[in-house]
């Protein structure tokens, strides 16, 4: 299904590379933003509620919300779409209650892992949170390459390895100019693209298939479910779909990355206002789902083309061409989003975790973190980090999008590597941090033992969910799923600190 030719795929990517770069470069000629630590990894940490809520929407509008929110919709109506935008809304409302908490426990922080050693000061935890945040960027680096490139291919006939180089050479290119700066910047002008193309083109939709009517003929999705609470739905999709996804984002550097970048006094509002933006989208999308399960409008997916572009196949049947490329912009956006965030959140990770820092480093950044003055000579000490760190961040950058690459051309050529079992399995592993991070941030006698014996029980679920997901056994995977959950929460609670934590 080519709407495009080749070389105007190629213009298409090009001018979109144009603009994102270009407004990049108009807004961050500022060597703060580019040649400082705070400007570079955390946009000053001063930014607004409303560049922070529809950053923080874009952002989390992975490919999921862009393409399974339709599937669900298409496969299983109301019920479908339910059970993915709840627990999707939540995941960010959550952070209304986590970020005001961390920035008051650790007001100059960068990352969540960095917290953790600072909490417990044990290295085996810092190391096990660092990995499953670094696996974290670098699945969501994969899923917007891969994911992008399907689209763009289907649409232009441009090879898909080809189109994944150039996805990640873009966002790259402009996130390597003033990191989380450049991300909120481009994030706030693609929501309005998403919101903006969003308008038009799903009443335009609805119109010509016929009216609501249209709409509501396929509220039952193909399996004709009657119920958006339908329980069967509920066990099979929406228990661990809810699980993966508040697990998923409490795992996810770029929130806590924007915790610490936003005003304080904004944070509740900002992700407030971030889950309802977010919300609009997978839920307007969720229209073309109905109507590609109605019937009556006979619409199908071309031959060897995925289920997850049924909302691209609907449009493109529907409305003129020109209409379709606006409705590609519009995803191209979201995906961008994530893209250029994960870039920025795995940059702050190695910069600040995964580096050697001397001794004096150390103690300014300790100072940092709790927002204590520094001497003249730590002060001299910081501009050497200010220049250093932007450095160490871009070659971060670099790397990540060299990983994620190479991960997304195996799930090309590798058949039984595929992208969506993996990304299921990653959000059981993300699980494991779910309560002791909550617990770590609330409660001051969580205990560095009680942590590890979580994780321990945990792997045991996790084995038990991979199995499941492999033999595709339903009870077993939403057993474990919720399994990882409990037995994480009875290990921290059953071996509390002997002292509490003060800080």
């Amino acid at each position: 299904m080519n709407i495009l030719t080749q070389q105007q795929g190629f213009l298409f990517l090009f001018l979109f590379a144009i603009v994102m770069i270009g407004l990049t470069w108009i807004v961050s000629r500022n060597k703060f933003w580019t040649g400082s630590q705070i400007g570079f990894l955390k946009a000053g940490s001063n930014v607004s509620w409303s560049f922070g809520a529809f950053s923080i929407a874009a952002s989390w509008i992975w490919a999921p919300a862009l393409f399974v929110s339709v599937q669900k919709s298409y496969e299983f109506g109301l019920a479908g779409m339910f059970w993915f935008t709840l627990p999707n809304i939540l995941a960010l409302v959550l952070f209304a209650f986590l970020a005001p908490k961390i920035r008051e426990r650790l007001p100059g922080g960068y990352t969540l892992p960095d917290w953790i050693r600072y909490r417990f000061k044990d290295e085996r935890i810092h190391k096990i949170y660092l990995s499953i945040f670094f696996w974290y960027q670098i699945m969501a680096i994969t899923v917007q390459i891969y994911v992008g490139g399907l689209l763009i291919s289907f649409l232009t006939d441009i090879q898909l390895d080809i189109v994944m180089i150039l996805l990640s050479s873009i966002s790259l290119s402009y996130a390597l100019i003033s990191g989380l700066r450049a991300s909120i910047i481009t994030d706030f002008l693609q929501m309005i693209m998403i919101l903006g193309v969003g308008i038009i083109i799903i009443p335009w939709a609805i119109f010509e298939a016929g009216g609501l009517e249209s709409v509501s003929k396929g509220f039952g999705g193909l399996q004709h479910i009657d119920s958006i609470f339908n329980p069967e739905v509920a066990y099979s999709f929406g228990i661990v779909t809810s699980i993966g996804l508040i697990a998923g984002a409490i795992s996810d550097q770029q929130y806590w990355q924007r915790s610490f970048a936003i005003k304080k006094g904004d944070l509740v509002k900002s992700f407030i206002w971030g889950g309802v933006l977010f919300g609009i989208v997978p839920i307007a999308l969720s229209v073309l789902g109905f109507m590609g399960a109605n019937p009556d409008l006979n619409i199908s997916m071309p031959q060897g083309v995925e289920l997850p572009m049924i909302g691209v196949a609907v449009v493109a049947k529907l409305l003129p061409t020109w209409a379709t490329l606006l409705f590609v912009i519009m995803l191209m956006s979201g995906l961008s989003s994530t893209l250029d965030s994960g870039f920025a959140a795995g940059a702050s990770l190695w910069a600040i975790d995964s580096v050697k820092f001397s001794k004096f480093e150390k103690e300014v950044l300790r100072k940092e973190r709790l927002g204590q003055s520094l001497t003249k000579e730590e002060n001299t000490i910081k501009k050497d980090l200010d220049r250093k760190t932007p450095i160490r961040a871009r070659q971060a950058m670099i790397g990540l999008a060299i990983i994620g690459l190479i991960v997304a051309l195996i799930v090309e050529y590798v058949p039984s590597f595929t992208l969506d079992v993996l990304w299921w399995i990653f959000n059981a592993i993300a699980s494991m941090v779910v309560v002791p991070t909550v617990l770590g941030l609330f409660w001051n006698k969580l205990s560095a033992r009680g942590i590890l014996f979580g994780f321990i029980g945990s792997f045991i679920g996790i084995i038990v969910f991979i199995w499941g997901s492999v033999v595709s056994n339903t009870n077993m995977i939403v057993f474990s799923a919720v399994f990882i959950i409990l037995i994480s929460l009875i290990m921290n609670l059953s071996f509390p600190s002997k002292e509490k934590f003060h800080g």
